[in-house]
């Protein structure tokens, strides 16, 4: 739920407009930002006035000052990730994103505005999230995943399938698929403009089964469109929803029978890379781009080996050949 932000603290307004103007955030990050740091803001003012923290929705935020953050210690902070895991059942990752707002914000008060003299973040730990590999579809679930968008007799069908077909080729993230405009797609040059993370514009080059299953979609798209400029529309013709693409996806893998694997839009981006890496051989710095990673350490998690190549690269040993010579019986 977005936050008024005329009820905000002066400090949290300027905080918020700084992250759009000068950190060029995108608006989605700014509100999650937002979303957390007024999480743990209402958390500490029910903490310092020793009030329950199931009253914590009720806190005014314009009433919190900097005078409260001054108080804020590392054992405070430790208590705060107790709150989350504890109270609210957040994991370790989720605790960990939710603090990296809580982090930002007393940066800026210390480094950036020097209204705060100590920043308390500066020698907090932060709980260890496990490593696991991501979860993806196999070449052939894949496959059986797009026939089953191919066969799909909802009106939709077309979009539909395109949806499913830019996420398994090109590994697009949800919001970087829903933004897509028209204008973006270059048929000529057989490529696309995404505006990623960051908004940080990249090239991404169109295969045929993209470009194919673009040009399907648009010749048989209603016009004219409430958004005219939107690649995906939905039926009320304005620019598709994440919800709505979301359960587009969750639709088609649960017809194709891939449901309850906790399957989702991003683990169709796994799934793209994983294709790429282990059966189009396609190296991790030109995955880094693709996927338009920051850190080529990010795209490491997409070259994970299937079992098959496991069991390869130990047959492969020299020393796979070699067996116990049993000792001949004495008589």
């Amino acid at each position: 739920m977005d936050i008024d932000r005329s009820q905000l603290p002066l400090f949290f307004s300027d905080y918020l407009t700084y992250l759009d103007v000068i950190r060029g955030k995108a608006k989605r990050t700014v509100s999650e930002y937002c979303n957390d740091v007024a999480l743990f803001l209402r958390w500490l003012h029910c903490t310092l006035n020793r009030q329950p923290v199931s009253e914590c929705a009720d806190v005014v935020l314009s009433e919190i000052t900097t005078a409260e953050l001054e108080k804020v210690t590392v054992s405070v902070l430790y208590d705060y990730i107790r709150y989350l895991r504890d109270f609210r059942g957040n994991t370790p990752r989720s605790v960990s994103r939710r603090l990296s707002a809580v982090r930002s914000l007393f940066r800026y008060l210390t480094k950036t505005k020097g209204m705060l003299t100590v920043d308390p973040c500066q020698s907090l730990e932060l709980p260890v999230v496990k490593k696991s590999l991501p979860r993806f579809l196999t070449l052939e679930e894949s496959l059986r995943m797009l026939k089953t968008a191919e066969e799909n007799p909802s009106h939709d069908m077309l979009r539909d399938y395109c949806i499913v077909t830019l996420f398994l080729n090109c590994g697009f993230r949800l919001a970087e698929l829903v933004g897509m405009n028209v204008k973006d797609v270059d048929f000529y040059n057989r490529q696309i403009r995404v505006l990623g993370k960051g908004s940080k514009e990249r090239i991404v080059y169109l295969n045929d089964a993209c470009l194919e299953a673009i040009r399907s979609y648009l010749d048989a798209r209603e016009n004219p469109p409430e958004e005219p400029d939107a690649l995906f529309l939905s039926r009320n013709h304005r620019r598709i929803s994440r919800r709505r693409v979301q359960q587009i996806v969750e639709n088609t893998l649960n017809a194709s029978g891939l449901a309850g694997r906790g399957l989702s839009t991003h683990k169709l981006r796994h799934t793209a890379a994983t294709l790429m890496y282990q059966h189009g051989h396609v190296d991790t710095l030109t995955l880094k781009d693709i996927l338009g990673h920051q850190s080529i350490a990010t795209t490491e998690i997409y070259t994970h080996l299937s079992s098959e190549q496991r069991q390869n690269a130990i047959d492969s040993n020299p020393l796979a050949g070699e067996r116990i010579r049993t000792p001949k019986n004495k008589k």
